[in-house]
């Protein structure tokens, strides 16, 4: 009797099903392969960017593991859009829009085709949980492998990374470097293919997944032109068969244990506060409800677990040190000593607690350290309520150690209009910047502000001036910054009424962010919201259908908060 648990027989079994095979035979798929668990590559390669441009030729190698383990490849493509080039312009619109189309085309490209089980191979911010969040939708034996970090670029004796062009953007506004000077930095800055080396986004939800169970352990970790990375993606595509072999799904490794987790691992590692959003959009595909996971968690968790990884944005290192330190697993290991997560099982068939078991501690290093010794006692997060977030919001801990700033309201509608004001001069010691209608619906898509926060960090004004936002930050970002304000200003949140001068006083130790102006009696006075920005195509429809940024910013979910 024929094995009617693969998908995959639907598509090719049976007299009925001979155009099928007659089409699969004219794209080289002879008897034998059809008679293997059929396997979807889906790559997000691209040329546009080095975060992925190196994707296609480890897809290569993901199709000769998948072979050696007896399956059958069948590749898919699908699109990316690249926060560092689209950073500060229209098409930052796009960055989290495109989360939900890769996942989207994910779904359909597999399930179309009836296919067994999945490989993505994901080099970016958005690529990674996109294909986390199309895993657990589809619920298909699933890996997911990380392109891996870009090498540190070097200007003289410096390390850098694609944040210190954007600060350099900054000091050059501010007249402390010369465009010159600036030059040099673009161009030492990124010197392959990889993505951006600090715990930023990309490196952020790399690790998250490893420790999710999604990607087997230490395959992530590799940076992308490390000889090793070839046998990491031919070890991912072997995965898959085993997975399938061994029925391990996705939403068996995606649980309330394994999400809290993975945000403890982001909080030690000081990352980026894009995984809040990220981590809760994975939930809510994998069935999960608010009582099982939301985003009180991370407060919970970064108040309870140190910042262990000195890593930049805030720190001293990028990915590929933390990769030769030890990497996922001395970070896991460290962590399981301190009572900090728990085991969960992982795809490989290892529990988690036993992967981290084979940690190697590169000799002297002091990227991770044990929890008794570390970089902050708190981590790098606070969720926070109040006048002004009624839904809740998200502040960015990494790089300070302020836990409180209060000032009068610098109020602006745009990224846009904020970036000038800074390279202006405009902005003063002790302003809050505050920047709406870049929320999920307003913007639409919650654009990341990198360009602001740097020109901050640039102008010298980093450890004297605080941000919010109902966007959101790039993982490069470090100050005193709070984002994801809920419910955002375009659909009437407390922050569309806000006026310049209002004092704002933000306590992230008691989770308060307050406003001395009576933003509830302006709110009475009546509130029209601004023309959308778009009125056809995919823009118009996210901004339609996407839901609170303190439930993931999903579109999937009619019964989310559209507040």
């Amino acid at each position: 009797m024929a094995d009617t648990r693969r998908p995959s027989h639907t598509l090719i079994q049976g007299p009925a099903r001979a155009p099928a095979r007659a089409m699969l035979r004219a794209a080289g798929f002879d008897d034998e392969k059809m008679a293997r668990p059929m396997i979807a590559i889906v790559n997000t390669w691209t040329d546009i960017t080095p975060c992925n441009m190196h994707l296609r030729g480890l897809a290569q190698h993901a199709r000769e593991g998948i072979e050696a383990a007896g399956g059958t490849p069948v590749e898919f493509n699908t699109i990316v859009v690249t926060d560092g080039i689209s950073m500060g312009t229209e098409g930052m619109r796009a960055s989290l829009m495109s989360r939900e189309t890769i996942a989207d085309s994910a779904e359909l490209a597999v399930r179309g085709h009836s296919l067994d089980g999945v490989l993505f191979l994901a080099g970016c911010d958005k690529t990674l949980p996109a294909a986390a969040m199309a895993a657990a939708r589809m619920n298909l034996p699933s890996v997911v492998l990380y392109g891996g970090s870009i090498m540190p670029g070097r200007l003289g004796d410096k390390a850098l990374t694609v944040q210190d062009v954007f600060e350099a953007v900054g000091a050059c506004a501010a007249g402390k470097i010369t465009e010159d000077q600036l030059g040099e930095v673009e161009k030492a800055a990124c010197p392959g293919a990889g993505a951006c080396g600090g715990q930023f986004t990309a490196n952020t939800m790399a690790m998250a997944l490893s420790v999710l169970g999604l990607s087997p352990m230490g395959l992530n970790d590799i940076p992308a032109v490390h000889p090793d990375k070839a046998g990491a993606a031919h070890a991912a595509g072997a995965a898959v068969l085993y997975a399938l072999e061994h029925n391990r799904r996705p939403r068996d490794l995606i649980t309330p244990a394994s999400l809290k987790n993975a945000a403890a691992a982001v909080t030690a590692t000081a990352g980026s506060t894009n995984a809040v959003l990220h981590l809760l959009a994975i939930a809510r595909e994998a069935g999960l409800s608010q009582t099982d996971f939301d985003i009180d968690q991370f407060d919970a968790i970064s108040r309870a677990t140190p910042v262990i990884a000195d890593l930049k944005p805030g720190g001293r290192y990028m990915a590929p040190d933390m990769s030769a330190a030890g990497g996922t697993r001395l970070l896991v290991q460290r962590m399981q000593q301190a009572g900090l997560i728990v085991d969960a099982p992982t795809v490989t068939g290892k529990s988690l607690f036993e992967e981290a078991a084979d940690a190697k501690e590169m000799p002297g290093q002091d990227v991770i350290r044990a929890p008794d010794n570390p970089v902050k006692s708190r981590g790098g997060f606070g969720v926070l309520y109040g006048d002004l977030a009624p839904q809740g919001c998200v502040a960015k801990l990494a790089g300070h150690d302020r836990l409180r700033f209060e000032g009068p309201a610098r109020v602006f509608d745009s990224e846009e209009a904020a970036f000038e004001a800074i390279n202006k001069r405009q902005i003063n010691k002790g302003d809050v910047v505050v920047i709406r209608y870049e929320g999920p619906s307003g913007g639409p898509g919650m654009r990341e502000m990198l360009a602001v926060t740097a020109a901050i960090q640039g102008a010298g004004l980093g450890d004297d001036v605080a941000l919010v936002t109902d966007g959101r930050f790039s993982g490069a970002t470090y100050g005193f910054m709070v984002g994801h304000i809920a419910p955002e200003a375009a659909r009437g949140g407390p922050i569309a009424f806000l006026e310049e001068g209002d004092r704002v006083s933000i306590d992230v130790e008691n989770r308060r962010i307050d406003v001395d102006g009576d933003l509830a009696a302006r709110a009475r006075a009546g509130f029209t919201p601004p023309e959308p920005r778009y009125t056809h195509g995919a823009y118009a429809k996210y901004a339609a259908l996407v839901g609170s940024a303190s439930h993931g910013a999903v579109t999937s979910f009619p019964f989310e908060p559209r507040g």
